[in-house]
């Protein structure tokens, strides 16, 4: 009975570690591959237009901190003239936010 105990207990951390990453590719799947792609290259109509990053080069991610990504998915990104390049997702929590840095330093091989 004990080992049950344990087994379940370990299945249940383990799900709760893993739930900021599904959440993190759920949100990039619903809110950014339709302009990054699904693999976070970029290579989207959309993408190719804006002269999207790849996110999966090992040169882009160092130069992305999680701090300006963050404020970026939050408050989202205008050109000079204000016009709006990607839209703010200022309705995820900051733990979705979290996740979805998370998810897009996963991309890098």
């Amino acid at each position: 009975m004990k080992k049950i105990i344990i087994i379940a207990a370990a299945f249940g951390l383990a799900v709760v570690l893993n739930a900021p990453a599904a959440d993190g590719k759920a949100n990039w799947d619903s809110l950014c591959a339709k302009c990054h792609g699904a693999d976070g290259k970029g290579q989207t109509t959309m993408g190719k237009k804006l002269g999207i990053k790849d996110l999966t080069d090992a040169k882009v991610q160092a130069e992305l901190k999680d701090e300006v990504m963050a404020k970026t998915i939050k408050e989202g990104v205008k050109d000079k003239d204000g016009k709006t390049l990607m839209k703010a997702f200022d309705a995820l929590s900051d733990e979705e936010t979290k996740a979805l840095v998370q998810y897009v330093r996963s991309l890098k091989p």
